[in-house]
Order: C-alpha cells, then sequence, then structure tokens
C-alpha cells in the first residue's frame, strides 16, 4: 500500500486567524504533501515497500545512502504529529499532572509564574526556538520521566530510547512565514495562547507510561 496524505484533524480555515487557511494550504497540501509523494517513489520497487512509516524511518535512520528517504518519511510523520498538536479554540495552560509536570521541570509556566531565577516553560520554548539555526522542529517529550525542550534540525525527530514525543513545533520558516514573517518567537507564543492541543499532549503522556 502506497503512503497517503493524511487527513487534516479539522478545516483548512480552523485555525484562523492564529494560523491562516492559506498557510495551511501551502504547508500541508503542498509541502507535506510532496513529502508523501516523494517517499512513494523513493520505496517503490524496494525491500522498504510495503513496510509502515515507522518501520521505514527505523530501517533508513543513521544510513547517509539512504538519507532521501529517511528525510521525507521523517517530515511525513513530523508534520502528521504538528497537525495534531494544535486544534481550534486551543491554546492556554493545561491542568492535572501535565500541569505539574510542567512547573516541577521549568519553574513555572512563564516569567510572571516563575520563582525569581527560576526557568519559565513558554520563554525557554521560545528561546529553544529562536535559538534553531535553519530549519527544524521544537518538541516537548518525556525523557525517562521528565519533560523536556529538545530541538532538532531539519527532518530529524527525538527517537533516543526512553524518549516519548508529546508535542511539537514545527520551525521551519514555511510553517509560519506568510503569517508571521520573521517573528518566530512570536508564532511560538501565539502556539500556546490559541493554538496548543492539550488534549493530545496528556493523552501522548499517559501513553508513554
Amino acid at each position: 500500500m502506497a503512503f497517503e496524505l493524511p487527513p487534516l484533524p479539522y478545516a483548512e480555515d480552523a485555525l484562523e486567524p492564529d494560523y491562516s487557511a492559506r498557510t495551511i494550504s501551502f504547508h500541508y497540501g503542498k509541502h507535506h504533501k510532496t513529502y508523501v509523494e516523494t517517499l512513494n517513489k523513493l520505496v517503490a520497487g524496494t525491500d522498504l515497500e510495503g513496510k509502515s512509516l515507522e518501520e521505514v524511518i527505523m530501517a533508513v535512520a543513521g544510513k547517509p545512502d539512504k538519507q532521501p528517504v529517511f528525510n521525507n518519511a521523517a517530515q511525513v510523520w513530523n508534520h502528521t504529529f504538528f497537525w495534531k498538536s494544535m486544534k481550534p479554540g486551543g491554546g492556554g495552560q493545561p491542568a492535572g499532572e501535565l500541569a505539574e509536570k510542567i512547573a516541577a521541570a521549568f519553574g513555572g509556566w512563564d516569567m510572571e509564574a516563575a520563582d525569581f531565577g527560576g526557568h519559565k516553560f513558554v520563554e525557554d520554548f521560545k528561546a529553544a526556538a529562536a535559538g534553531r539555526f535553519g530549519s527544524g522542529w521544537v518538541w516537548l517529550v518525556l525523557d525517562n520521566g521528565e519533560l523536556k525542550i529538545v530541538s532538532t534540525p531539519n527532518a530529524e525527530m527525538p527517537a533516543a530510547p526512553g524518549v516519548t514525543p508529546l508535542l511539537v513545533v514545527d520551525v521551519w520558516e514555511h510553517a509560519y512565514y506568510l503569517d508571521y514573517q520573521n517573528l518566530r518567537p512570536a508564532y511560538v507564543q501565539v502556539f500556546f495562547d490559541k493554538l496548543v492541543d492539550w488534549d493530545f499532549v496528556a493523552a501522548n503522556l499517559a501513553n508513554a507510561k
């Protein structure tokens, strides 16, 4: 079976005005779609044909001669995870165990909530996004029971033993430039204020256990 472009969890205009339908039409309808189409061409007629997306990624990760396959397969996975990390009417602070773990790991939600000299989740996430030179992703992961912010370049994803991705923000320029131009930290702030789907994150946290 050929890989297919997964359906969006919502309509293209459902995240307006914070994430525009125009951005989604390019980001999902062109970039994500092209990764799927290219992956199908790369695996056709090879021993990877018929394997699941995760099996393909694991089979080619770290192999320089298979880098094009990895790049396209990982980008299909990463983008699918990114779309699920948002929802219409999302944003705001999480509750329950997730909120407790964020407070424990980062010292608070934002500047106002953090103790003097402590870390703060949103500011640390924006710093990781701003610090990612070029293209890549910023993740919230569960790393052997502890929440951490991880930045990966290009198509890379957190894949170490004991590490489970909980949410991701795409910081490739095509993910935000039409709406936010060069203001990557502002895009990340809006992601947490208006877009993030904490139910999806909480479900990932529960499944990680």
